[in-house]
């Protein structure tokens, strides 16, 4: 007799067709540049449940660039695994062919090329099309919202979220769960959730006073679909206090806490549930070990670390389905559910090329109205960029970069830090820098430019912590985004030694001096977590910065050697 293992490696042999080999099969069209919206959402319907999932859009509404990272490290367990592999490894795991959109989508080489030939992505019109396409053809599925929904941009600045809100209703998402949400205040939380059309969840939101499960959010919604009683549980990003600035929503506590997940999934099992979902804003390591340790999840949406992944990953029973970010790719994703148990999958990441898929006209519209008010300070012409601007990886990107000289020019710094943050879309060499695309990769609502002293040891303090919370061997230990970003200094980092350890040649670049630990040097940054925090906003460090250089033109930053072991 199969069992239920077998199953679920028949689906992977399913995706893989339908996923990457899909992918190839764009390769193909590449030459003749006939892929087709059709070609895109081309899915033979399986099973009886489907599940479409969308995460870290970071109020993109509008067709983007959007590059992979370059460097994806990973450790302990995770060293070499997915999605801790790029560019050829990547091409060569998944069979994706060189120049192909495939390659475009989902890897770093050769980007501003390929962007030029295939377009931009997102648009959560497109997004809408692609999801009322697969409406049509299974009514009943569900649309699930990752999170990291409500915050990215100059007009979600502006509404306080309201803009994604009402753009996202017109989506018609069955449930979603929450990171950056919260940095709004827990207040602007509250009186959004308290008006949605749908599910707020996350098992992980606690009264930080009762220890107890918040009000104002569930820790699972129950559906029946396709004549499957399915649900779906939340796990909002556990490490808000630590990334985040915890006097935004001083009421409320989170973590991952196991122990309720798996209270959790036993009781929606109890009350009768036949298929477990985790809609998850953990990032995709921290999903791995939480599907090792709580049993009776059938299917993980991994979201918060970007991740895109052509198939999901399967540890023990569960699938952990990754869809990227900046409304880039919709997942979809069909189950046989069979006497209350998934016995196999099929899915498909679908991309979302904007010259491809036609936008729906009343999404278009929606769209238009929120970003009316704002339209043309939005598009006001700063500079322009010879170089390919960009943010995603574990260390920085040249839009990190730019604004690093922008904080060490306009703020007098020897030294600059940016946060390690992944969202932000990209500019391609000969683009315009608009005001608005200033603000897709500083928006936040703690903005202010601190100017500080720093001891050198100070700053080794600072480097080391932040490279704990991202490569500690122990995923449940890695409570932040990617590597601060440094300027005006260099450094060697050496990714397998422990805590303390693994940051050493620190230089000052304008001198070529070793940094002295005793002596102290002149920072400017931003993003500080601590309340009060006094200075200009980022953005218009940027745009004073840019405006001055007129034309951005910026060299491969080489100033941080990595040991990988």
């Amino acid at each position: 007799m199969i069992s239920r293992r077998d199953f679920l490696q028949v689906g992977m042999a399913a995706s893989a067709m339908l996923g990457a080999s899909g992918f190839g099969n764009w390769a193909r069209l590449a030459a003749q540049q006939t892929l087709t919206q059709d070609q895109l959402l081309e899915f033979e319907t399986f099973g009886n449940v489907s599940l479409i999932h969308v995460t870290d859009i970071h109020a993109q509404m509008k067709p983007i660039y959007f590059r992979e990272p370059e460097i994806n490290l990973g450790v302990g367990e995770n060293k070499g695994q997915v999605p801790h592999i790029t560019g050829a490894e990547f091409k060569a795991r998944y069979g994706i062919v060189d120049g192909s959109p495939s390659a475009y989508a989902l890897t770093y080489n050769d980007f501003s090329a390929l962007a030029k030939e295939y377009g931009k992505v997102g648009g959560l019109d497109r997004v809408a099309t692609v999801v009322n396409a697969i409406r049509a053809a299974r009514p009943d599925a569900l649309l699930l919202d990752g999170g990291d929904t409500w915050h990215g941009s100059y007009t979600c600045y502006h509404t306080e979220g309201q803009d994604m809100v009402n753009v996202m209703n017109g989506l018609k998402p069955d449930a979603m769960t929450f990171h950056w949400e919260f940095t709004l205040g827990q207040e602007r939380v509250r009186e959004i959730v308290d008006g949605l059309p749908f599910a707020a969840l996350g098992q992980n939101i606690f009264d930080a006073m009762w220890d107890e499960p918040a009000e104002h959010f569930e820790p699972y919604k129950f559906f029946e679909r396709g004549g499957v009683k399915i649900a779906v549980i939340g796990q909002a990003f556990p490490y808000m206090p630590i990334a985040n600035p915890g006097w935004m929503f001083p009421d409320y506590s989170f973590g991952i806490r196991d122990e309720n997940m798996q209270a959790m999934v036993d009781e929606v099992r109890a009350q009768g549930a036949e298929l477990v979902v985790c809609l998850s804003h953990n990032g995709f390591d921290v999903d791995k070990k939480m599907a090792s340790r709580v049993t009776g999840l059938d299917v993980i949406l991994s979201g918060h670390t970007h991740d895109a992944l052509p198939e999901p990953v399967v540890v023990g029973d569960t699938i952990i389905v990754a869809s990227g970010s900046n409304g880039k790719f919709v997942s979809r994703v069909d189950l046989d559910v069979r006497n209350g148990q998934m016995m196999g999958f099929r899915h498909k990441l679908i991309p979302i090329f904007s010259d491809v898929i036609a936008p729906d006209a009343e999404m278009t519209a929606l769209i238009d109205e929120q970003r009316a008010p704002y339209a043309e300070e939005m598009a006001e012409v700063i500079g322009t960029t010879d170089t390919e601007l960009y943010r995603r990886g574990n260390f920085n990107g040249s839009w990190d970069d730019l604004i690093c000289d922008a904080l060490i020019s306009e703020r007098e710094a020897d030294i600059a830090m940016s946060p390690g943050v992944r969202w932000g879309p990209s500019l391609v060499p000969g683009d315009n820098i608009t005001r608005e695309d200033i603000w897709n990769v500083t928006s936040m609502t703690y903005p202010n430019a601190y100017r500080t002293e720093m001891t050198g040891e100070f700053i080794h303090t600072i480097l080391e912590d932040v490279a704990d919370n991202l490569f500690n061997p122990d995923p449940y230990y890695q409570q932040g985004g990617d590597m601060v970003r440094i300027g005006g200094m260099g450094y060697r980092i050496d990714i397998t030694k422990p805590q303390g350890s693994r940051i050493t040649e620190m230089t000052l670049l304008k001198t070529g001096e070793a940094i002295d630990p005793a002596k102290t040097y002149t920072v400017a940054g931003w993003a500080s977590v601590n309340e009060g925090t006094e200075g200009p906003p980022i953005w218009d460090v940027v745009e004073s910065h840019i405006r001055k250089q007129g034309n951005v033109t910026l060299d491969p930053n080489t100033s941080v050697e990595v040991i990988q072991g």
